[in-house]
């Protein structure tokens, strides 16, 4: 049996009530969207229809069988496009077909159209179906899905604001990894969080290569170069790469420029950067400052937002990657960034916190609340006085070490970002 993340209950729960809202399934690539959307699909009684965007139509059967009683019967042939890709009259076409048989099943419908970002104006022509159909009460349960995070918010804010709400999918967690994969703490670590890569652990060269090609590539090639104006392109890729190796390490943009090479500015690189985040690659976390401007200057500290991503570009196998103390740690200290900024929502911000010897690796801020934590690793030797320092300055919430003489690691693992803003 597949396993099943805790977003399928909430779908669910969206789909049991009245269609006033879109419903968005967003998150990086291979997080399990399709998996979630499909394994609802199965178990609601109510007649739907699974649509792929990247995907031909089936031209000799409908595309919705089975609503007459027959789950073969004939129906107009869906278009193919020459180049294999749908565009707008066909999403309209479409629409027009699941709003017939909504109102025909007598228990309403529910439409799924996944990677709906690959259609061009796909926003626009949504908001006026949707609209249409509010205005006329149908009972129609529109699912978007799409891989590319960035364009798809941009959509949702542009033209559906306040006619959707978001089902938001992160990289998979140690206790995910662990009851779908058997994954222990070690191998949560190295291996990371993505499912697809998981039967490929026992062969490691197999494993990196997957990594690279069904996970790095397409997430650069397809979701940001594709659809994000970019134009320089090699510097966003070797920026990817540096994040990889400098992850859990404060490095200013001129030393980055330094490392890389190139004639960019620290403007550009700050979109790049951001751009990869919003992606699930990596992140840049700013300094804790009280002041936003102060936030804003502040040298990035590097963060993958899956720890396989780092591990995949080190050329360190498992065994070797634990042998050498210092990259573990690093290792150890990115997976704990990963899974705070991973879980947290979308009104908590993840910073850092150094002053000259002193430094808090992570800081977490809700309105006037902070939660500071700091990882011991074991490669290096914890200065508790960074945690004491940043107490004497500001007004922490809750502040705790993770590893030896704090919380254990598989702990913090296990418990969402915002749960740290609540203890006292």
């Amino acid at each position: 049996m597949a396993y099943e993340r805790q977003h399928k209950s909430t779908l669910l729960q969206r789909l049991g009530e009245e269609p006033d809202r879109l419903i968005l399934v967003t998150g990086p690539r291979q997080t399990g969207k399709t998996t979630l959307v499909r394994q609802v699909l199965a178990t609601i009684d109510r007649p739907n229809r699974y649509l792929p965007v990247d995907e031909p139509d089936r031209n000799a059967v409908s595309a919705f069988p089975g609503l007459d009683g027959d789950p073969t019967a004939p129906s107009e042939p869906g278009t193919v496009l020459p180049s294999g890709e749908k565009d707008t009259p066909w999403l309209v076409r479409r629409w027009e077909e699941a709003r017939t048989h909504a109102s025909r099943s007598g228990r309403g419908f529910v439409l799924v159209i996944d990677e709906i970002q690959k259609i061009p104006n796909w926003a626009d022509t949504v908001k006026g179906l949707w609209d249409r159909d509010r205005r006329d009460g149908r009972p129609l349960h529109v699912v978007l899905l799409g891989s590319a995070p960035l364009l798809m918010q941009r959509g949702m804010s542009e033209s559906l604001a306040g006619r959707f709400e978001t089902i938001r999918l992160t990289h998979w967690t140690f206790g995910e990894m662990s009851l779908a994969f058997g994954f222990d703490l070690p191998r949560f670590v190295y291996f990371g969080g993505y499912p697809g890569a998981a039967r490929y652990v026992g062969d490691e060269e197999r494993w990196r290569e997957y990594i690279a090609q069904s996970l790095v590539e397409p997430n650069i090639e397809r979701d940001i170069l594709a659809m994000q104006r970019v134009d320089k392109p090699a510097l966003l890729k070797r920026l990817f790469q540096l994040g990889a190796e400098y992850s859990g390490q404060i490095l200013s943009y001129n030393k980055m420029l330094g490392q890389l090479q190139d004639a960019g500015n620290t403007t550009t690189l700050a979109r790049y950067l951001n751009l990869l985040s919003d992606a699930g690659l990596i992140t840049g976390l700013s300094e804790y400052a009280r002041r936003a401007h102060l936030r804003r200057a502040s040298s990035p500290k590097l963060n993958v937002l899956n720890t396989a991503l780092m591990s995949s570009q080190s050329g360190y196998t498992f065994a070797e990657a634990q042998a050498d103390r210092t990259f573990w740690g690093r290792l150890v200290e990115s997976a704990v960034g990963a899974h705070l900024f991973n879980t947290k929502a979308s009104d908590i911000r993840l910073h850092y916190w150094r002053r000259g010897n002193h430094e808090v690796d992570f800081v977490l801020q809700r309105g006037p609340r902070l939660a500071a934590l700091e990882v011991k690793s074991g490669a290096r030797r914890v200065i508790a006085s960074g945690l004491e320092r940043f107490g004497e300055r500001f007004d922490v919430t809750f502040s705790t070490v993770v590893g030896e003489g704090g919380v254990p690691l598989p702990e913090v693992l296990s418990i969402p970002a915002g749960e740290w803003l609540k203890r006292t």
